[in-house]
């Protein structure tokens, strides 16, 4: 063959030496393996019958070299195959097919060529192995952060790719979400896969494991949610922290700094070399259980970092084509994330990276959408100025396979680029920032916004006119930020524990604490806290729009006043079990809530309100009220009432009268007459459970046109026959 093939010794490890000698009695083909000149598609390692293509792509290189370990922690390949460049390389793409060679393999590149870092951007590390970015599996077992960031004569960082089979779908379910492409009738619950079963009082076998996520699945469907939303799972840098967080022995527990886009985050697998597999049967779970899965996903910046960052991939692959780089000093990699660089998204090579790689995740793994973290870097050109028109969101949304799922965008970077109501493309959805602070400042009893909050609770026309509600995805909270019942606890962060002397988060978090900062025992303030609760949760589930909650709310989780436990992985960020006993109260309010808005259309339906009349109901979609019926307060600025009346969409389904008293005053409000039909009490936020949510079976129609509203509180009624 004119490709080179050399062996090499295992050294002094016997663990490694244990594993490929269990690897060759299995296979009964020793090493050196016989090798192909292979193909350039797909980019990755791809097992067949008889044997493994290797691809990696690298525009500029001159010479490759493909190591192959039988162990993650081997401490040598036992073979290194050196590839020619006229038999193992096509156009940028080098390959190479390895005979036999068995699946569970572990392998790194290695990459030179000729680099001009300060002219040209590109730079070579021969003597460093390379992960392949396109690696469906990886091991992190032997990473080192530091010491990779130390010097560049370390030759192997400690991050190996493994070669493994595609998932086999074990569910015999036919669910696909891609059904709910447009979200309409959904609720997302945004959870963290290790932070949702970590705490001991889980009691899951493989604690903070897809395998654990998928034990609590029973608790998720009974809450009524329609998908969850993953924060990152594509495998990650836990190391990623700055020198003062990691001296606290703190981690990067969020996940925003991924460095393999193809594959699983091995800290959630119980066998890294078994990740995919772990990963769709998770996915499999979901689907019997009829709930679709979303991936948070971060394609704006990777675990690089910037130019005192460590050399994972991209840098010694296609450092000039992967980043955005300074036009004057190409060492520096510009920064619009805050994360130390920025992926070149709109390069066609990158755009084809990250296109494919999606697909990948809804065709082989299953899943059911994304959500783009800080996706306005999308709009950024190969300078980093925005586009009127960028390549990659119409490249995702224009796909025959993402066509058929959502995608969300996180309409703004860390550069000041916001897209709220305007992100490029048709059928974006997109986190509804002005929704969350508008209604924030309403509950905590700001004055004079009341045609904002209107606006927003009817799905935010104003600025998805010429799309549709489920583009706007309502929260109230999200993992960066305070949880919502810290939202109603604390006027400040308190984020000492991470290191950095709380100058990190948001200082602006619109919230209120009730009169005491923090925790107490006062029983009227601890009374008023789970009442701003309610009435947040009834906000968020009573909007036209997408609403998203955010996972442990529902039973009061806190963390003690952090708003950005991106470092914390700990109890301060764990969802605590105990709370579903403790605050059970919140939790079955919760549930109804949920089920109160999955069985009324009028609220779920994906159509802007007109105010015209519904058809053969002879009532409008909705009529705005204030504190009289008919004569909403949209020009007093000191206004904090406002009540509506929504129609059913057909003669089968209540009609719904909401009230949102932030004021401190109590409210007689007068009722609309509704022929042929009476108002029942169906939620009122200052009442005790079970009074503060009753199911629909246990209802009892109201004597009077009238109904008194207490202070600070939020009230349903629903009108039947």
């Amino acid at each position: 063959m004119p490709s080179k093939n050399k062996p090499r010794p295992h050294g002094e490890c016997s663990a490694g030496d244990t594993s490929l000698t269990a690897t060759i009695r299995r296979h009964a083909v020793p090493p050196p393996y016989r090798i192909r000149p292979g193909t350039r598609f797909p980019p990755g390692a791809t097992p067949s019958s008889d044997g493994v293509n290797f691809c990696a792509f690298s525009q500029h290189a001159t010479h490759a070299e493909l190591s192959l370990y039988a162990a993650a922690d081997s401490c040598a390949p036992f073979q290194v195959i050196t590839l020619d460049c006229e038999h193992n390389r096509s156009f940028f793409f080098w390959h190479v097919f390895v005979e036999n060679l068995p699946v569970g393999t572990y392998y790194t590149w290695r990459m030179d060529g000729p680099g001009d870092i300060v002219a040209t951007g590109r730079c070579f590390y021969p003597y460093k192995e390379l992960l392949d970015p396109w690696a469906r599996a990886v091991s992190d077992k032997l990473w080192d952060r530091r010491r990779a960031c130390a010097g560049q004569s370390i030759a192997s960082n400690g991050l190996r790719a493994i070669v493994v089979e595609p998932p086999v779908q074990r569910s015999s379910s036919a669910h696909s979400c891609w059904q709910y492409a447009d979200l309409e009738g959904a609720v997302i619950y945004e959870l963290h896969v290790g932070g949702f079963t970590q705490h001991s009082s889980a009691a899951v076998t493989h604690p903070g494991s897809f395998s654990a996520l998928k034990e609590k699945i029973p608790y998720l469907q009974a809450l009524g949610v329609t998908h969850v939303e993953l924060l990152p799972v594509m495998a990650f840098d836990t190391q990623d922290v700055p020198p003062n967080v990691a001296n606290r022995a703190l981690q990067n527990y969020w996940g925003y700094s991924t460095h393999s886009f193809w594959a699983p985050h091995p800290g959630y697998c119980i066998d890294p070399v078994q990740s995919v597999q772990e990963f769709r049967d998770l996915v499999d779970a979901f689907h019997a259980a009829d709930i679709g899965v979303l991936l948070d996903v971060v394609f704006n910046h990777t675990a690089e970092g910037g130019i005192h960052g460590p050399v994972i991939h991209f840098k010694g692959l296609a450092n000039d084509i992967f980043y955005h780089l300074d036009d004057i000093d190409r060492r520096r990699y510009l920064d619009f994330t805050g994360c130390g660089n920025t992926v070149n998204c709109n390069h066609p090579l990158v755009t084809a990276f990250i296109v494919h790689c999606l697909e990948y995740w809804v065709e082989t793994l299953g899943v059911d959408g994304f959500r783009f973290d800080l996706a306005s870097v999308f709009a950024r050109g190969e300078n980093g100025i925005p586009l009127p028109n960028p390549p990659l969101p119409w490249a995702i949304e224009s796909s025959k396979i993402l066509s058929q799922v959502p995608v969300i965008a996180e309409a703004w970077d860390a550069a000041g680029l916001y897209h709220v109501g305007a992100f490029p493309g048709m059928a974006w959805s997109e986190w509804n920032g002005r929704y969350r602070d508008v209604m924030r400042r309403f509950v905590r009893g700001d004055p004079g916004i009341i045609s904002e909050v209107a606006a927003r609770i009817a799905g935010s026309a104003d600025l998805y006119n010429e799309r549709r509600p489920a583009n706007s995805i309502n929260f109230i909270t999200c993992h960066d930020g305070f949880t919502l019942y810290d939202l109603v606890s604390y006027q400040d962060k308190h984020n000492e524990a991470n290191g950095e002397d709380n100058r990190d988060g948001s200082n602006d978090n619109m919230s209120w604490n009730c009169g005491v900062e923090g925790e107490t025992s006062d029983a009227a303030v601890l009374a008023l806290r789970r009442r701003q609760v309610k009435n947040l949760l009834a906000v968020l589930m009573l909007s036209r729009g997408v609403p998203m909650l955010l996972f442990g709310d529902e039973v009061l989780r806190t963390q003690h006043g952090n708003n950005n436990t991106w470092c914390q992985n700990n109890a301060i960020s764990w969802f605590d079990w105990r709370l579903t006993d403790h605050n059970a109260d919140m939790l079955r309010f919760t549930r109804e809530l949920i089920s109160l808005r999955r069985r009324h259309t009028c609220l779920t339906s994906n159509r802007f309100f007109t105010g015209r009349q519904i058809s053969g109901r002879g009532i409008s979609d909705i009529v705005w009220h204030g504190v009289q019926l008919d004569e909403p307060l949209w020009h007093d600025g000191q206004a904090r009432v406002l009540a509506c009346t929504i129609a059913g969409l057909s003669n089968d389904e209540e009609d719904l009268h909401v009230i949102f008293n932030m004021s401190d005053q109590i409210l007689n409000a007068p009722l609309p007459t509704i022929n042929g039909r009476q108002w029942h009490h169906t939620l009122d936020t200052a009442q005790n459970t079970p009074a503060d949510i009753i199911e629909q079976k246990r209802q009892v129609p109201l004597a009077k046109p009238v109904y008194r509203v207490s202070p600070r509180s939020v009230v349903v009624l629903e009108a039947r026959a």
